[in-house]
């Protein structure tokens, strides 16, 4: 009864004001039509998919009859986990320098802030071309996994920077204070207080970029190549599940086993973000 009387209080509330309460409704409008359009997007991917999930698609060797995607998938957890390696930690590093050391209106920091902001908004066929001129032809490293992974993490580092920034941001100024009151130094403070408070917001700019690196297509076409087999080492070539999903519709052949690749990569996806949930909740109560 009292959830019933506040909602229309509000409603009341609103009525009087029709700017209001028009701005409400655009808000509920665009709420509805964002879960509508996911929703019909994971019920088109799932009934096109799910009938051609054959035992043939997990064939650890991909052939022009079995389109195994397995291959894709290895390729794919790796080169998350490597990009992953290289960016996470330059990311949070440059982080908290930016918000515990450098000093505040400082413009050598608004430059990099910048520089990051640019660098999120360059498309990823321009990352492309760069990684293959410099990781794959200036460095003689080839189309490898290690070249797509280095040019991934240069993608993905100005948004694991922008959401540890702010996230540590979101850290009370109190939880400082108590720490430097309690005796300990700057470093431990960050490490110890700052940084655990924080690590829901980190998680989730590391989800983010996982989904950037899950759904690359262009930069790793030019720097991990196409070949759909499971190198042997981080310098062998091969393809992820995007790029694999995309050769397949785009020969025109397998169009049912894009549509099975897709169903995958959707599977892997929330598996990562609702992995990711679990271990920042218990982060937190750690």
């Amino acid at each position: 009864m009292n959830n019933q009387s506040t909602f229309g209080q509000k409603m009341k509330s609103y009525m009087k004001h029709p700017a209001s309460f028009f701005t409400m409704l655009l808000v509920m409008l665009g709420a509805l039509l964002t879960f509508t359009i996911l929703i019909f997007l994971i019920v088109y991917i799932l009934a096109h998919g799910v009938p051609y999930l054959k035992p043939s698609l997990f064939s650890l060797h991909y052939t022009s009859e079995n389109a195994s995607l397995m291959p894709a998938l290895v390729n794919t957890v790796s080169m998350t986990l490597l990009s992953l390696i290289i960016a996470v930690p330059l990311g949070i590093f440059a982080a908290i320098f930016l918000v515990e050391y450098a000093k505040r209106g400082n413009r050598f920091m608004g430059i990099i802030r910048l520089t990051t902001e640019t660098l999120s908004g360059i498309p990823s066929i321009v990352y492309g071309l760069f990684g293959m001129l410099f990781f794959v032809n200036t460095l003689g490293w080839g189309f490898s996994l290690l070249a797509g992974a280095f040019t991934l993490s240069i993608m993905i580092l100005p948004l694991i920077m922008r959401t540890t920034e702010e996230a540590l941001k979101a850290v009370p100024d109190s939880f400082r204070e108590g720490s430097f009151g309690l005796g300990a130094g700057k470093l431990r403070t960050v490490f110890r207080i700052v940084l655990p408070s924080a690590i829901p917001g980190i998680l989730a700019g590391v989800i983010l970029a996982i989904g950037r690196i899950v759904g690359e297509t262009a930069a790793l076409m030019y720097t991990a190549g196409t070949v759909a087999n499971i190198p042997s080492s981080v310098m062998g070539s091969g393809r992820t599940l995007a790029v694999h999903m995309y050769n397949l519709a785009s020969e025109g052949l397998y169009m049912d086993q894009a549509y099975a690749t897709a169903v995958v990569l959707l599977i892997l996806v929330v598996g990562i973000n609702a992995l990711s949930s679990v271990i920042a909740k218990r982060l937190t109560k750690v």
